[in-house]
């Protein structure tokens, strides 16, 4: 399958942009004073497990499809370069 140069820099931003979000959101929950994330004993709550399993999904899910990206703008920069694919 052959990714357009458009596709190919959305997937690719689309994935380094789940990244600042994410780590974003995992270093803010991680220091959440509001008692949703930790209790009283400053032990996890559910909350904070739930929403870090989110944030693990995505970081995951946003790694796959920057990478999808990031081979496709290679394979585009050989292309024009007249290189052989892989």
């Amino acid at each position: 399958m052959k990714l357009s140069r458009a596709a190919s820099w959305f997937l690719l931003a689309f994935g380094v942009w789940s990244w600042f979000i994410w780590v974003s959101f995992v270093r803010n929950l991680w220091r959440n004073g509001s008692g949703l994330a930790f209790d009283a004993a400053g032990e996890p709550t559910a909350y904070f497990w739930v929403h870090l399993l989110l944030a693990v999904s995505s970081f995951l899910l946003g790694t796959a499809v920057g990478v999808i990206g990031l081979r496709g703008v290679l394979a585009l920069r050989r292309e024009a370069r007249g290189e052989r694919p892989e």
